[in-house]
């Protein structure tokens, strides 16, 4: 049954039991127990409520669901390489396992743990290590970018399987119920060693610092890789290196690997106080205390060109993404709690292989080029360092200097810039237009109080892999499965987690072909 009750009776068990048992007037008298199957928040009206989708039970106790999974040891069985060892990468280890194959991991980075000295050098301006850093290490970027897992795929079965896998690894239970599951940034990097010791536990290997500078392929057939001057022999391997590896797309290219260019998305951070957004969407002046942090989600159309909100984080912080020195790039993320006292967003538009002419030269990696170029630009324009360019929101809306600015929870820290001289004309004017509409649709989001931040550059990978819709396997080189977000396949570590574990029952469907399991 659904029902709409009030935040804090959704949030104490003896309230809601309370309220079940006034609902139902006695007409279930042997109700004993209830369980929360969904829960979300209409915010549609004042007051704001919060639905809930309950499964009652009669006489008996609601049963205590556990999950379970089954790896099996594979010390001996036939190997998969993969390459990355972010969400795509560990979930297709974790899958093989189940397959009864030996999962052989290769991370450029380092563990989850050891990566967090390298962020707090980035944070410190002290540089970035362009092997560890917010996108590369275990755990891959979703691991210090906020463990939102929202998905657009409408396979219920696999992302229930998906994120049963988190629970089984450590993350809270509620992200089953919650319609917007969220981990928090805080939270991810236990799950994701668990995830590794999984994997070593049952016979995997994994190995870190282990950048793979070259694939060995004779006849059109893979045969192993290249780690600098060791050679590793195998004849399945997984391309899991997520969407900022692009000396991965640099090296496929210059071995005449077919890559494709691929529309993405690039634009700002947006800052406002969580109060303004809270106001905005929960009708109130002051939040209610059994209620999170307010969110957003803005689209606009403006001609033929789409804006709209990306990744947003209430209670979050900008992060400094860049993976070399000389670029700046932001992104941005939430503790569990979502306690921080601002609220951000990505605000993009959508690039396209016609809207960058003077990049064609780069054939597929145009769109890199691209990035690349204003990523750049905004760390020149910002002092050469991780310092951001920003602006206040009205006055780049209006084409205004803002000689000051707000507090920022960007670390290291931002200047004053004007960001229609460092990003594209085409997308400030997109950007400009967008955030005049989303100011109509919620008061006080176009205002001087508030920020952007430039560039919001990753939210997607720019170049595709191609694969072979049947084989999953590259189609000028058997044996190469391009997977997740990097590839071309997944926007985000649901949608990333999926993608790998099809790949590894793909891998297990020809190894059985071929009696090799």
């Amino acid at each position: 049954m659904d029902i709409y009750v009030p935040p804090n009776v959704a949030a104490e068990s003896a309230l809601l039991e309370d309220y079940l048992r006034r609902k139902l007037k006695g007409n279930h008298r042997n109700f004993t127990d209830f369980r929360v199957d969904r829960r979300s928040i209409d915010a549609r009206k004042t007051p704001v409520r919060m639905r809930l989708r309950i499964e009652l039970f009669y006489n008996q106790k609601a049963p205590r669901e556990t999950i379970q999974r089954t790896y099996l040891q594979v010390n001996n069985a036939p190997e998969v390489a993969i390459i990355g060892m972010g969400p795509a990468g560990l979930y297709t280890a974790l899958s093989l396992l189940e397959l009864g194959i030996r999962p052989v991991l290769f991370e450029r980075g380092k563990t989850v743990r050891d990566r967090r000295r390298d962020l707090v050098r980035i944070t410190r301006n002290e540089g970035v290590n362009p092997d560890s850093n917010y996108c590369f290490g275990e755990g891959g970027a979703g691991t210090y970018s906020d463990g939102k897992l929202y998905t657009r795929s409408k396979k219920r079965g696999d992302i229930q399987y998906a994120m049963e896998t988190l629970v089984y690894h450590g993350a809270d239970p509620d992200i089953l119920v919650d319609a917007h599951p969220h981990i928090g940034t805080n939270k991810l990097p236990g799950i994701i060693e668990n995830m590794r010791n999984t994997i070593v536990q049952y016979g995997g290997e994994v190995n870190f610092n282990a950048r793979v500078t070259d694939l060995i392929v004779e006849n059109g057939q893979l045969k192993g890789i290249k780690l600098g001057g060791e050679v590793r022999s195998f004849e399945r391997v997984v391309l899991a290196t997520g969407h900022s590896a692009r000396d991965i797309f640099e090296m496929l290219h210059a071995g005449n690997v077919s890559l494709e260019f691929k529309p993405f998305a690039l634009g700002v951070r947006i800052e406002h106080d969580q109060r303004v957004v809270d106001r905005v969407q929960y009708h109130c002046e002051v939040r209610d205390e059994f209620l999170p942090p307010a969110s957003y989600k803005l689209v606009h159309q403006t001609h033929d060109r789409g804006v709209y909100s990306f990744c947003m984080c209430p209670g979050g912080v900008i992060a400094p993404c860049a993976t070399a020195d000389g670029e700046v790039v932001t992104n941005g993320w939430s503790p569990s709690k979502r306690n921080n006292p601002f609220a951000n967003s990505g605000i993009v538009t959508e690039i396209r292989w016609e809207d960058i002419p003077e990049f064609h030269h780069h054939g597929p990696l145009a769109g890199i080029a691209f990035q690349s170029a204003v990523e750049q630009a905004c760390c020149e324009i910002a002092g050469g360092t991780q310092f951001a360019p920003a602006q206040r929101v009205l006055d780049f809306v209006e084409g205004k200097d803002s000689p000051s600015l707000p507090e920022c929870s960007y670390r290291p820290g931002i200047k004053p810039a004007r960001l229609d001289q460092v990003l594209p004309l085409f997308v400030v004017k997109a950007l400009q237009q967008g955030l005049r509409d989303f100011g109509g649709k919620m008061n006080g989001f176009l205002s001087n109080n508030a920020l952007v931040v430039a560039p919001e550059s990753r939210t997607s990978c720019p170049v595709r892999i191609p694969r072979d819709p049947e084989s999953l396997q590259h189609p000028e080189v058997a044996g190469l499965f391009p997977c997740g977000e990097g590839a071309g396949y997944a926007g985000g570590i649901i949608s990333a987690a999926m993608d790998g574990e099809k790949i590894a029952r793909k891998c297990h469907e020809q190894m059985r072909a071929t009696g090799l399991v």
